[in-house]
């Protein structure tokens, strides 16, 4: 079992010093990962039900500070030398997969090719409103964006043709460090989201950590891929959860490889505390 840390570029962890501190300690007491979050905007007064809290909001209010999640991911490539980056997830629909394919590449080129690509279609209709952009057809527009994506980062020069996006023949240099291309999770929780991890992702990561939830889902991703002929394990499958070794094996069975967690704490010495904590107690008896 893999572990990382989610939400490392919200709330205070937006200070450099603190947020340096986190993936440090993290990468030096075996952490494999730590996943970014975005909201370009968070409208007041938004309506739209937030689908990860019984409250229906956002944890921290409407004016929550966030780091751009690139941006984020840049300062913690420079500071870190191993740990893998990841968005979890990036609001793909809300995005021109030209841009985000540069984007991305850059990160991996210049991490060394730690970087992992979670995408999802996105919650806050008032947010894609703001940005002129239409919320019904963010499904549809999240599928295009990911083939677009990866025509350029497959070939050169290279073209796509679309509903919603059409380019090329254009080149796009430089290429992922990884071969291949960057490893892309589909984040989400719903049947759809699922249904599109099977056909388009090299993994998915719905966020959830009850396990009857993931049971239904990896069941619906299982049968998407058994209607698209693809292997189902070729996928990774990522949840969150607060690491229990009393859980781990029910995690294990239902073919999940990585966790990730919250941070512990939000000072200095409270993150080192926790993070050492779960590292002597889970990781290094997983």
């Amino acid at each position: 079992m893999k572990f990382g840390i989610m939400f490392v570029n919200s709330g205070p962890l937006v200070e450099p010093s603190l947020l340096t501190h986190l993936v440090q300690t993290a990468e030096a007491v075996g952490f494999e990962s730590v996943w970014v979050v975005e909201h370009v905007v968070v409208p007041q007064n938004y309506k739209s039900v937030y689908p990860y809290s019984r409250s229906g909001r956002m944890p921290g209010g409407e004016d929550v500070p966030i780091l751009d999640p690139f941006v984020a991911l840049s300062w913690i490539a420079a500071k870190t030398s191993q740990i893998k980056l990841a968005t979890g997830v990036l609001i793909l629909p809300q995005r021109h997969p030209l841009y985000v394919a540069k984007e991305a590449a850059s990160l991996d080129v210049l991490s060394q090719g730690r970087f992992i690509l979670g995408v999802g279609s996105g919650w806050l209709k008032e947010e894609f409103d703001a940005l002129g952009l239409d919320f019904h057809s963010r499904g549809r527009r999240t599928d295009e964006a990911i083939e677009a994506i990866r025509s350029v980062w497959r070939d050169k020069p290279a073209s796509f043709s679309g509903r919603h996006f059409a380019f090329g023949p254009v080149f796009s240099s430089p290429q992922p460090k990884q071969a291949g291309g960057i490893p892309i999770h589909i984040g989400g929780h719903s049947p759809a989201a699922a249904r599109r991890a099977a056909r388009l992702g090299d993994g998915f990561f719905p966020a959830r950590s009850e396990l009857d939830v993931l049971k239904e889902l990896f069941a619906i991703v299982r049968q998407e891929c058994e209607r698209v002929q693809r292997d189902y394990t070729e996928l990774e499958l990522t949840c969150a959860g607060r690491g229990t070794l009393d859980t781990l094996d029910q995690y294990r069975a239902l073919g999940v490889s990585r966790m990730v967690i919250s941070p512990p704490a939000y000072d200095r010495d409270g993150i080192s505390r926790g993070l050492e904590k779960f590292a002597k107690e889970v990781i290094a008896r997983a």
